[in-house]
């Protein structure tokens, strides 16, 4: 009994040891992980997640610091931050990328996607791979793609049930190509925007409308501002987890391994929170007093004709092949 007790107890010795092998190779880091939505927002809480993962598997050497709400600037001035290792994670539209990398502008194509799980079946294969091949050059890492959901618009002028309601709406869109020239073409006047000021735009009349998703809309509090809520989901958006290639030449092999698998898990824990708060989102904008509405089938085929020179323009700077491939990769979803 004596020699099983001390085997036991040298067992038990042992694995303290490997755990005090493991841990000696990780160091102290903070990660300062900045972001565009509220820490209520299925964003803000798989970046939450995702730092309560870091602390739990790094025995708390590495400390993931949030600044939610857009606290360090819009998105194009946070991932300038990770460029020169100021700050040092952030997860935003991944067509926002685009103007480091052209093929992430094929993600903003309008109606690309029927729903999220083919969009999970292309970003998470040899397309949305290639794309982030592409960002250690621009001195980023991507980690995964995290869910925004489908988009929709509001305003204050009028109910958009056709097409020729986008008639002269002041709409702010975000800063990017395929955006502008998208409600432009739908007879809006589209005026790019950081997120960080829509809201007082809105409550200044700058703008008479915006368009995010649901979600977005509820933890930004827009319905404070914005009186009709019209469902077009016009755009699907994948959103970048990435991290600062300062940061990631800095880490060891342990360490990396730690933000990786914590990455993993949060995004599958942030895609299941965002698509199962969707309707949800929808269902407290109206009761906070926003007047909701569904575009018929018959007027989104008519959005989708409206776009279409938009998204040759797009693909013929985006680049035809990449285009193609993934239109291929979307059509293998669709197959299974």
């Amino acid at each position: 009994m004596k020699i099983i007790k001390a085997m036991c107890f040298g067992m038990a010795v042992a694995g303290l040891l490997q755990l005090g092998v493991a841990h000696a190779q990780v160091r102290e880091h903070t990660i300062k992980f900045a972001f565009q939505n509220q820490k209520e927002h299925p964003q803000g809480q798989g970046a939450q997640k995702f730092a309560d993962l870091v602390a739990q598997k790094s025995g708390n050497k590495i400390a993931v610091k949030l600044f939610a709400g857009g606290t360090l600037g819009g998105d194009l001035q946070t991932v300038s931050a990770l460029q020169g290792g100021t700050v040092e994670m952030t997860v935003l539209n991944a067509g926002l990328l685009s103007g480091l990398v052209k093929e992430f502008a094929a993600l903003d194509l309008p109606f690309l996607f029927n729903n999220p799980q083919e969009a999970d079946a292309v970003i998470d294969g040899p397309f949305g791979k290639k794309l982030f091949d592409k960002l250690p050059e621009k001195s980023l890492v991507g980690l995964g793609y995290w869910d925004l959901g489908f988009r929709s618009v509001t305003n204050n002028k009028r109910p958009i049930t056709k097409v020729e309601d986008m008639e002269g709406i002041k709409l702010r869109v975000l800063q990017s190509p395929v955006y502008i020239d998208m409600f432009n073409a739908l007879g809006a006047n589209a005026v790019p925007m950081p997120f960080p000021e829509v809201y007082t735009a809105l409550e200044q009349h700058a703008v008479d409308g915006q368009e995010n998703p649901a979600t977005t809309i509820l933890a930004s509090k827009f319905y404070e501002v914005q009186k009709y809520f019209s469902i077009t989901r016009h755009i699907y958006n994948p959103q970048a987890l990435i991290v600062s290639k300062k940061l990631w030449d800095q880490l060891n092999a342990d360490e990396r391994k730690i933000i990786v698998n914590a990455a993993n898990e949060a995004t599958a824990f942030q895609r299941k929170l965002s698509r199962d708060s969707d309707q949800s989102a929808i269902d407290a904008l109206k009761k906070n007093g926003m007047q909701v509405n569904e575009v018929s089938a018959a007027e989104m085929a008519r959005f989708r004709d409206k776009v279409k020179p938009v998204v040759a323009k797009a693909a013929q700077t985006i680049g035809e092949a990449s285009v193609s491939e993934l239109n291929a990769e979307i059509a293998k979803a669709r197959k299974k």
